[in-house]
């Protein structure tokens, strides 16, 4: 099942992130295939990164809740709230991914 994993910043975040972000690109990359997508959220200025957004490929949501307890930036204290949600890729979707 796919999974939508959103993880928005605490205020004053952002040099942590920045900092941590070399570390959270790895350990993301290193989770292959599984990742589907994934990118930083932005303010409205369409430049201050908030949060991030994967979709993560996963057998249940306790995996995905292991993934993000694990996240660089999750363990530096960037993120103010996880949230994990189930997904389906209807619109768009690479075959095969809905």
């Amino acid at each position: 099942m796919l999974y939508a994993l959103t993880c928005l910043d605490k205020p004053g975040a952002l040099e942590t992130r920045l900092a941590t972000r070399p570390a959270h690109i790895d350990y993301v990359r290193s989770l292959g295939d599984a990742v589907k997508m994934g990118g930083p959220l932005f303010a409205e200025d369409g430049e201050t990164m908030i949060g991030s957004l994967l979709m993560i490929e996963a057998p249940d949501q306790a995996t995905v809740e292991k993934i993000a307890a694990n996240d660089p930036y999750e363990l530096a204290g960037v993120f103010e709230s996880v949230s994990i949600r189930g997904f389906k890729w209807v619109i768009n979707a690479p075959e095969g991914a809905s």
